[in-house]
């Protein structure tokens, strides 16, 4: 703990699941948090849950909801020193089912809502600061159905490598990580209540250590990469998922 006494950070999708996970734990280590999301009642819940938290609520699909997100980090004063794109929106299409509407909602918040997430912090972003984008370890299989989410999770991938070499000048690392399954309540709004024990257990099966993940330890994963204990890490892509696709 208090690997982060003192700097300011910024999580995306902060209300729930991961990014919450994320949050509290970037607290524990010291840090002042901003979370941002859509649900403002959920968002502003969870930074009173926290304590040291600041909720701003908002889409990183919107860019002036992102300014704003960013003025409020400028008004603190202290710059920004750790920023995790985690904001992120999943469902299911295949090849025939896929429709524009669909396309532009998985694009709009994976795609452009991380880029821009990213590059508005820029001025921002103190010397040694540290960018963390929330990839997903379908970006590397064919999984049917999830053929736009894995090719936005894909294209994060690809802009951490250029990112990490854009901005090492700076003395700013960008890395990403990549959760496997993980329990959290983004699950239910996939499938049915009825469905939803089922798809846990096929999950699970899947999975080397033969269960789902929990926030918590995707949560520790980023704090690692948040912390002096990665300074020598950049570029890179962590896997956060019980060995599902490594062994």
């Amino acid at each position: 703990m208090d690997q982060l006494t003192g700097k300011t950070a910024v999580v995306t999708g902060g209300s729930s699941g991961i990014g919450l996970a994320a949050a509290r734990r970037l607290a524990a280590e010291g840090a002042h948090v901003f979370i941002t999301g859509r649900r403002e009642d959920e968002l502003r819940a969870a930074a009173d849950a926290i304590g040291a938290a600041t909720a701003v609520p908002g889409d990183v699909a919107d860019p002036a909801d992102l300014d704003r997100l960013y003025d409020a980090v400028r008004a603190r004063g202290e710059g920004l020193d750790v920023l995790f794109a985690n904001a992120g929106a999943a469902g299911f299409a295949t090849l025939a089912e896929t429709t524009v509407e669909h396309v532009d909602q998985i694009l709009g918040v994976n795609l452009r809502g991380t880029l821009f997430t990213v590059q508005k912090a820029l001025p921002l972003l103190n010397e040694g600061a540290a960018v963390i984008v929330n990839s997903s370890v379908r970006a590397d299989d064919g999984v049917e159905g999830f053929g736009t989410y894995a090719a936005s999770k894909a294209a994060l991938r690809s802009y951490t490598r250029t990112w990490a070499n854009e901005l090492k000048g700076r003395g700013v690392r960008v890395n990403a990580i990549s959760p496997g399954p993980i329990d959290t309540p983004a699950l239910s709004g996939l499938v049915s209540a009825e469905e939803l024990e089922t798809v846990r257990s096929e999950f699970a099966a899947k999975v080397p250590l033969g269960r789902m993940g929990t926030a918590e330890e995707v949560a520790a994963a980023v704090a690692f990469l948040a912390s002096d204990q990665s300074t020598f890490v950049l570029g890179a892509n962590l896997y956060v998922d019980g060995g599902e696709n490594q062994v």
